[in-house]
């Protein structure tokens, strides 16, 4: 890490906590500051922030996806961001995360033992506060959108607390009674349309359904799209919308909030890919990941007021590899194991901060350029 960017992260970092105590100064004082007008502020209105998180997606994923795709490596749509570099993983212990802790460490600025959602373990096991809860008390509306179900880890680490990833009810309540995030789109697993509807969300379960929302309109949807993760890109999709189609969705209705936002995006099937060594569906959910990215990037065009970063939570299957066969032909590729690897991963960022996030960071740091963002600094 260069000396002037490592400079402006740990000032950033420091912002980010002096902001925490001027909100809370404010809230002990009732905002007031004797009745007079407050003066000019720094703080920019609105502010977007979107995390894209290529569950799995390592360095060779996104090149072999890249080489199918078009041709050659190098070639995916977020490949072209201004900002590019390389992100650590590890747990609390420095071991292979998992995407229980790899989420908490990018929502929460903590790392925490693997399994753990959002909460402090090891330590005093107390819920650590996410970065959509904070996107929540700027009055910024809040968006989660997967192609898992969305109790899964990723999401469940930025709106949900508990000490195992596997209490998918807790999380689904997790959602409803604490974060209630204004967007929930993924597989509908633990949570049935009339308990979300209870809960004063518009409830859609299908493609048709989605895009017939009046987006200007709708502030709290949750998509319930079948029982358990949405279907492989390379499998037949049926009546599900793809993770490109929820994201536009997604942006159309947050970005109605004067507020700004937050909006979480994962391709979680990659890992899923990953986990079987299945190199067919792999590459095809990288490429629908990337053009999910296209989407917020064409949204956010000739914007100065959004931050995009597109990275992932870790490893998976430690493909390498071999030959690249050219456009619409699958690589030739080795797989070393069926589950995590250690290997750093990709980050790319544009916008807002975005070259805090040159060169070599933290998955943690991924936080603390998100609050320091959210916050307007």
């Amino acid at each position: 890490m260069n000396t002037n960017r490592h400079n402006r992260l740990k000032k950033c970092i420091e912002h980010s906590c002096l902001f925490l105590l001027l909100c809370f100064l404010l809230f002990i004082t009732g905002g007031s500051g004797g009745g007079e007008e407050s003066g000019s502020s720094d703080i920019r209105y609105p502010i977007n922030v979107i995390l894209l998180i290529g569950d799995g997606m390592g360095y060779e994923e996104v090149r072999a996806a890249g080489m199918y795709a078009n041709g050659n490596a190098g070639t995916l749509f977020f490949e072209n961001f201004p900002i590019q570099g390389s992100v650590t993983t590890s747990n609390v212990s420095g071991e292979v995360t998992d995407s229980a802790a790899a989420g908490t460490a990018m929502a929460t600025g903590v790392k925490v033992d693997n399994g753990v959602i959002s909460q402090l373990i090891p330590g005093d096991g107390l819920d650590l506060e996410t970065i959509l809860e904070l996107a929540k008390q700027l009055g910024a509306s809040t968006g989660l959108v997967t192609t898992t179900t969305i109790s899964h880890a990723t999401p469940a680490a930025f709106g949900a607390h508990e000490p195992n990833r596997s209490n998918y009810a807790e999380i689904i309540s997790d959602y409803l009674t604490g974060s209630h995030p204004n967007v929930l789109f993924g597989g509908a697993q633990y949570i049935a349309p009339n308990t979300a509807i209870s809960a004063d969300y518009t409830v859609v379960e299908n493609y048709d359904e989605l895009v017939a929302l009046d987006t200007e309109s709708e502030n709290m949807v949750w998509g319930q799209f079948g029982e358990t993760h949405l279907p492989y890109e390379f499998d037949s999709f049926g009546i599900f919308p793809h993770l490109s189609e929820t994201t536009l969705t997604a942006l159309k209705i947050l970005d109605n909030d004067p507020d700004g936002f937050f909006l979480m995006v994962e391709g979680g099937r990659i890992d899923h890919a990953g986990h079987s060594n299945d190199i067919q569906r792999n590459i095809f959910e990288t490429i629908e990941f990337s053009n999910a990215v296209r989407v917020v990037s064409n949204w956010a065009t000739g914007r100065d007021d959004t931050l995009i970063i597109v990275t992932a939570d870790h490893e998976t299957g430690g493909l390498q590899i071999i030959s690249n066969n050219g456009l619409g032909t699958f690589p030739d590729v080795t797989w070393s194991t069926t589950g995590h690897t250690g290997q750093d991963v990709p980050i790319y960022a544009w916008g807002l901060n975005a070259d805090l996030l040159d060169g070599h960071v933290d998955n943690t740091e991924i936080y603390s350029v998100l609050n320091t963002t959210l916050y307007g600094d």
